[in-house]
């Protein structure tokens, strides 16, 4: 008789939070051999005991080093935070050739109390099937699902696990001398001072903001959104074709100008994370200013953004999970990126162009169970920060693990639709 090989869970970079380490205590304690390698000093600051080693090496030797790792301790289970960092993009395809399972997680493509826990990919590098009548047959066995919020996260424990991280990482360095960063955004210190100052500005021009958007609403011209995103983010980087929003704004307004009905609106939503490094606002009035578009164009950082989907024309956007508000929301959308939502019945399948005058609504039967769909497969309930939502998903997250059930149907108990 062939004795059962015993799994051995490899975890590299994860959220700043107890998430990984909590789901490592919980699968040693269920007979699992569980390894962490950090790679800097961040990571060690979150994960430090009897199941974590260090890689203090040049990344050139990564991939090398991690291949060579994986096949000697035997590792079936690979984890980690979005498979588009370098050092995981390098372990993905290590994993891959060794017949390594994948587990890629991250905030959930439903917010705010949703995480993503699927194999191999997510987003525009997603499993999820995007044709219309295997994404029936999948919700056809889910349970129909409850969209109130359960959990609520915290956002000042995101705040200092990141800051803890990045801070952690620059006073420290020295400790992981070859350690390149992961992420795409600007120096730590330049980030976090111009992100205070973000913070501060949105307080003082909160009543500004609302009344330019209570003004938008109101108006009798139609209007459409487009939400913008961070330019470092890896939805932009990796999954779209497009290098950063300095390539999107003037591509979205050029059509717009062209194609949309000459009484329309365009509205442009800062990321309500970026850190206003560069002067987005600038940027987008100087093109509008180019295009003869100066009094067609609203630019707004903040402002409440369900009530701007609700009375928009249509949603223009790269692959933002506001794409899945809007869906909850059925306004018309297209999408330019790559995206697990952008499904025919779901978006606009045609060119920008004939969107502003084409663009319909999303199908609301197909809409409803695409969520429960999605939910039911490659999410998890609950949050990485904030207790009894982080309990939750790290509950769930080795359930799926001990039963091999990653990315297949789950039933919960809930009622109510999209």
């Amino acid at each position: 008789m062939t004795a059962t090989r015993r799994r051995h869970a490899l975890f590299l970079q994860g959220m700043p939070s107890p998430f990984f380490r909590r789901i490592g205590q919980c699968l040693d304690e269920r007979g699992w051999r569980v390894t962490r390698i950090n790679l800097c000093f961040g990571d060690w600051l979150f994960w430090h005991d009897d199941f974590s080693i260090d890689y203090r090496g040049r990344f050139s030797r990564w991939p090398a080093f991690v291949e060579l790792f994986m096949r000697r301790e035997g590792v079936t289970d690979l984890l980690l935070l979005g498979e588009q960092r370098r050092y995981h993009r390098e372990a993905v395809a290590a994993a891959k050739r060794l017949g390594v399972q994948v587990v890629v997680t991250d905030f959930g493509y439903l917010r705010p109390d949703w995480v993503i826990f699927e194999h191999d990919g997510i987003s525009g590098g997603s499993r999820f099937p995007r044709d219309p009548e295997k994404i029936r047959e999948i919700a056809a066995q889910c349970t129909v699902l409850d969209w109130e919020p359960r959990f609520v996260d915290s956002a000042l424990q995101m705040a200092v696990g990141d800051l803890s991280f990045n801070f952690g990482n620059f006073f420290f360095r020295v400790l992981y001398p070859f350690y390149q960063r992961s992420d795409m955004r600007p120096p730590t210190l330049i980030y976090t001072l111009a992100s205070a100052r973000r913070l501060l500005g949105n307080r003082l021009r909160r009543t500004e903001v609302d009344e330019m958007v209570d003004e938008v609403v109101r108006a009798d011209e139609p209007y459409y959104l487009f939400p913008m995103q961070l330019d470092f983010d890896y939805q932009i980087v990796a999954y779209s074709p497009f290098r950063g929003m300095d390539e999107v704004i003037p591509l979205v307004m050029d059509s717009f100008a062209k194609y949309a009905p000459p009484d329309a609106i365009l509205v442009l939503k800062e990321h309500p994370w970026d850190p206003a490094i560069r002067d987005w606002r600038r940027f987008a009035l100087n093109q509008a200013r180019a295009m003869g578009l100066s009094e067609r164009i609203r630019y707004v950082r903040g402002g409440d953004l369900n009530r701007l989907i609700q009375n928009a024309r249509g949603v223009v956007l790269v692959n933002s999970t506001t794409g899945m508000r809007a869906l909850q929301l059925r306004a018309p959308m297209i999408v330019l990126g790559q995206a697990v939502f952008d499904v025919p019945g779901l978006t606009f399948q045609g060119d920008l162009d004939d969107f502003w005058t084409e663009g319909c609504p999303p199908d609301s039967e197909l809409a409803d169970v695409f969520a429960t769909a999605l939910a039911g497969t490659v999410l998890l309930r609950g949050v990485f920060f904030k207790e009894p939502g982080l309990t939750e998903a790290v509950t769930e997250a080795c359930h799926r693990l001990l039963t091999g059930t990653v990315g297949q149907v789950t039933a919960r108990e809930s009622t109510g639709g999209m």
